[in-house]
Order: C-alpha cells, then structure tokens, then sequence
C-alpha cells in the first residue's frame, strides 16, 4: 500500500504474527488509508496483527490515535492481538501524550510483542465451498459438525442462520467461491465468509427478500455485532459475533 505522502505499508507473514511495517509519513490526508491498510492485513492475519512503526513519520501529536481507533476495532474482530512496535522517543512520548499506550501494547520490538502478547484459547475452522446452489447446504452440514467437536451447541441455531444468510449473500452476488471461517477465542464464537469481490455488503433498509437484502437484517439482529471488512488479498470479510449466552440479540429484548 502507498498513499500521499509516501506513506508505505508492507505486511510480512511471520508464525506468530503478520507484521505490517509502515514509513513514510503520517498525515491527516492518509490517515485513513493507515488506519485501513492495517484492519485489511488484520482481517487475513490468524494470529495477530504487530504495526511496526519504528521508520514512521507523524506529522501531527493526534495523529497517533489511529492506533487505538484500529486497536477498536480489531477488538471487535477478528478479535486476535495488536501491538504497535517503537522504541523512537518522539513516538513514545506522542503515544503516552495521547493516552494511546493505555489501549495498544507498545513494544520495542516484534519478537518482544509476540513474547508478551495474549494468547486466549482459540479454535478456527475453514470450508472452502463451491460457488454454487448447494453452497449454503454444504455450510450449514460444515457448522453443525463443527460446533459438534467443539462441544457448543448453544450456537449452533445462531450460527446455523448467520452462516446461511452470509454464504447465500455471496453466491447471489459475487461470483467467488465463498470461504465459511468459523472461529472459537476465548469463549467468543464468531462466524465469517470471505469472497474475493471488493464490494463492501450493504443492508437496505427495506429489503426484498428476492434481492438478497433481509438476509443482513437478520443477522443484525442475531448478532452482538458484525461488519464487512476489506482484506489485503483484495476481497473482503462480512464477520458476525454471536452473543456470549448462544441467544440472539431479539431474543435478549435488544
């Protein structure tokens, strides 16, 4: 990734993590296009996500906050570890000037990141599925075994809709073969699909059933929360978090 102001981000794949260093300089023109670099390289990292920032330059002190916007963020998926690795002065005195290092672990480097980084118990499965009518049948065959081995049946009728109406979405409008990612962390169930279209999907407010649109509806009112995300690969990710309990949100009276 290059933006304006030859802002620079390259993600490199390590055992324990992927690693996006970032130089050039921060702006308040490519703060966006960081802060989305970085949740693009998060949404295709399956452990966790460092931003090495130690050949960063930041043009202003609040600028630095992009750190814990995508710290947010990552928090509500993948939900995997973030760090931010520096051991400049300057960079450390912006980051505890902005309260920045309250939120995102700050390490001088990336094996000390990946040393000192959380590791909750975690279970991730993936079916890649044809692009076809069946795809949604074979997806819900794929959740209720899983869930199965992993000993939660108080997800299964949750995740049983979600992955259905995430899949279909994909078939009826892209042309990818979708990629059912299911993932257990510390006792956080969620449910993704993956295509290689970069659209982003969009819930309409008065969707008609033969458009593909209540499917998102449904899952928003089933999930504790959800998004699409863009990834690195160029495609995205829709992802859903089911409610801790097993019970959608309606169910709850949210």
């Amino acid at each position: 990734m290059t933006t304006e102001g030859d802002l620079k981000l390259v993600p490199r794949y390590r055992p324990e993590s992927t690693v996006a260093t970032l130089t050039g300089t921060l702006t308040l023109a490519n703060y966006p296009e960081l802060r989305d670099g970085v949740l693009k390289a998060a949404a295709d990292a399956p452990e966790s996500i460092i931003a090495d920032i130690q050949g960063l330059e930041v043009d202003a002190d609040t600028l630095v906050t992009v750190f814990s916007v995508i710290a947010m963020r990552i928090g509500e998926w993948p939900g995997i570890p973030f760090a931010v690795v520096t051991d400049r002065p300057d960079h450390l005195a912006r980051l505890a000037a902005q309260t920045v290092d309250r939120f995102v672990a700050v390490h001088p480097d990336v094996v000390a990141a990946e040393r000192a980084r959380d590791r909750p118990p975690r279970r991730r499965a993936v079916q890649l599925l044809a692009a076809s009518p069946r795809a949604s049948a074979l997806g819900r065959s794929f959740v209720e075994r899983v869930c199965a081995q992993w000993g939660v049946p108080e997800h299964i009728e949750d995740a049983l809709m979600i992955a259905t109406e995430l899949v279909e979405n994909a078939i009826v409008h892209t042309t990818s073969h979708p990629r059912l990612r299911l993932e257990l962390r510390g006792g956080v169930f969620t449910v993704a699909v993956a295509d290689d279209d970069p659209r982003a999907a969009v819930m309409r407010e008065l969707p008609d059933r033969g458009d593909g649109g209540l499917g998102l509806q449904l899952v928003a009112r089933t999930a504790r929360v959800w998004g699409c995300s863009r990834s690195w690969t160029g495609g995205k990710v829709v992802w859903a978090v089911l409610a801790r309990s097993g019970r959608s949100r309606h169910d709850l009276g949210g």
